[in-house]
C-alpha cells in the first residue's frame, strides 16, 4: 500500500471515529432528556447508563453496519484509489453539520448527516451512478418518513391505554408519579436500542473503508472495529450532549411521567425492530414522534405544530445541508489530489476547533442544563389547568346533587320550624372534609 494512501486510511479512520463520538453526545437526550427532567435519574446518573447500555447495544447487531458497507455505495464502481478521500470527505460533512446543530441544541439526525455527506461527497468525487438510490430509499428515506409516524401512533396508544389503566390517580397532583420508576427501564432500553443501531453506522463506514482499499472482503465488521466504534459512541454519550438534553429535556418538564414511559417504549421499541431488519433510522425523528404521539395522547396536553413544524425542517435540510459540505471536501480533493486531503483534514480540525471554543462562551453542563431551555425545544405544552376527566366530572357531579339533597332538608325544616332530624341530612363526601 502506497505511503499516501495509508496516510489516508489512518485519517478516515480517526475521523470516522470522532464522527462516532459526536453521534453519542449529539444523541444522549433521545434517551435520556425526559427521565432527567421529570426526576427519574440525575443527570450524570442517567449519561452514565445511556453510555453503558449503548456500548452493550453496539455488540448486539451489525445488520445497520452491512447496509452501509454493502449497500449504499457501490464501490465495485470506484477506484480505490479515490474512494478513501471520497469518504473523508463524506465524513466532514457529518461531522460538520453535528457540531453546528449541537451548538445551537437542536435536536437533527446523525444518521443523515452521515448519510447526507457520503452521497453528496461520492456524487462530486465519482459519479451519481455510484449511488444506489434504490437502497437509500428504501432503507434510508422511506424509514425516516414511517418510522416517526409509527412511533407516534404506538406512543398515542400507549398513552391512552395507560391513564385509562390509572384513572384512580386522576386526583393526584404528581400525574402517576410511579411512571418515573418505569421511565429508568424504559430510557435504558431506548440507550440500548441506540446503540444497536447508530454505532454500526460508523461500523459500516470503517468496513466500507477497508473493503475498498483491499484489505478485507466481507461486509461483516471485523472485531477491532466494533470494539472501537462501541467505546467510542459510550465515551461520546457519557459527555452528555447537555445542550441538545437542555433543548429537549427542559421543553418536556410538563409532559407528565405517564407520557415519557409510553413515547421511550414507543422509541425503543422502533429502534430495535428497524435494527434488526436493517434499516438505518434516525433515533432522533422515532423519539421525537414518540413524544407528539404521548402529547396527543394525553388529555389536557397541546402538540405546538409550529415547533415542530421547525423541527422537521431541520430534518428535511440535514440530508442536502451535510452533502452540500461533503460534496465541497470532494471538490477540493479532486483538483488537488493528496494535498486536497490535507487541505480538507485542517480545514475540518480549525472548524471543530472554532464551534467548540464558541460553544465555551455559554457552556451548558450537567449542572445547569435544566436551569432554561430554547424555544425550538417546546414541541409539547401541557395546560396548567386541564379539562377534567369522565371520572373527576362524575364526582363533581355527585357532589352537586349530594348538595343539593342538603339545601332542600334544610328549606323543608325551616318551613316546618324544625331542624332536620340526622337522617334527612346527607353525610358529608369524601372531598368535604367531614364539615360544610
Amino acid at each position: 500500500m502506497e505511503t499516501a494512501t495509508l496516510i489516508t486510511v489512518v485519517l478516515v479512520i480517526a475521523l470516522a471515529l470522532f464522527f462516532d463520538f459526536t453521534n453519542g453526545f449529539h444523541d444522549t437526550a433521545n434517551a435520556m432528556a425526559t427521565p432527567i427532567a421529570t426526576g427519574a435519574l440525575k443527570p450524570k446518573t442517567a449519561v452514565l447508563l445511556a453510555a453503558v447500555l449503548n456500548l452493550v447495544g453496539a455488540f448486539l447487531s451489525t445488520e445497520v453496519a452491512k447496509t452501509i458497507s454493502g449497500g449504499i455505495v457501490r464501490e465495485d464502481q470506484i477506484s480505490s484509489a479515490i474512494f478513501p478521500a471520497v469518504i473523508l470527505a463524506g465524513l466532514i460533512g457529518a461531522i460538520t453539520w453535528n457540531m453546528l446543530t449541537w451548538l445551537l441544541g437542536l435536536p437533527s439526525s446523525s444518521s443523515h448527516a452521515l448519510f447526507g455527506g457520503l452521497i453528496g461527497a461520492t456524487i462530486v468525487g465519482v459519479s451519481v451512478t455510484a449511488i444506489d438510490f434504490g437502497v437509500v430509499m428504501s432503507k434510508v428515506i422511506l424509514p425516516a418518513v414511517i418510522a416517526p409516524l409509527t412511533a407516534g401512533i404506538i406512543a398515542f396508544t400507549v398513552t391512552k391505554i395507560a391513564y385509562a389503566l390509572t384513572r384512580r390517580y386522576d386526583s393526584k397532583p404528581d400525574g402517576r408519579d410511579g411512571f418515573r420508576v418505569g421511565q429508568i427501564f424504559t430510557s435504558s432500553l431506548v440507550a440500548l436500542a441506540h446503540g444497536t443501531n447508530d454505532a454500526q453506522k460508523t461500523m459500516g463506514i470503517i468496513t466500507l473503508l477497508l473493503i475498498t482499499v483491499g484489505l478485507q472482503d466481507h461486509p461483516e465488521p471485523e472485531t477491532w472495529v466494533i470494539v472501537a466504534c462501541a467505546v467510542t459512541i459510550a465515551l461520546g454519550t457519557y459527555m452528555g450532549g447537555w445542550r441538545i438534553i437542555r433543548t429537549l429535556g427542559k421543553g418536556l418538564t410538563e409532559v407528565k411521567p405517564a407520557q415519557g414511559f409510553a413515547a421511550e417504549s414507543s422509541t425503543a421499541a422502533t429502534i430495535l425492530a428497524s435494527s434488526a431488519l436493517g434499516f438505518a433510522l434516525s433515533t432522533t425523528q422515532v423519539a421525537s414522534g414518540s413524544v407528539i404521539g404521548s402529547g396527543l395522547g394525553r388529555r389536557g396536553s397541546q402538540v405546538r405544530w409550529r415547533t415542530a413544524g421547525r423541527i422537521m425542517v431541520g430534518w428535511v435540510l440535514t440530508l442536502p445541508a451535510a452533502g452540500a459540505v461533503g460534496a465541497l471536501a470532494a471538490l477540493v480533493v479532486t483538483w488537488l489530489g493528496f494535498w486536497g486531503i490535507i487541505i480538507d483534514s485542517v480545514l475540518a480540525t480549525v472548524v471543530i476547533l472554532a464551534i467548540f471554543l464558541r460553544s465555551r462562551r455559554n457552556e451548558v453542563n450537567a449542572a445547569n442544563a435544566m436551569s432554561e431551555v430554547a424555544e425550538s425545544g417546546r414541541a409539547v405544552k401541557v395546560k396548567r389547568n386541564p379539562p377534567p376527566t369522565r371520572r373527576q366530572r362524575a364526582m363533581a357531579r355527585e357532589e352537586a346533587r349530594r348538595k343539593s339533597a342538603a339545601a332542600a332538608a334544610a328549606k323543608k325544616a325551616a318551613k316546618a320550624g324544625k331542624t332536620p332530624k340526622p337522617s334527612e341530612q346527607t353525610p358529608a363526601g369524601p372531598n368535604d372534609g367531614g364539615a360544610r
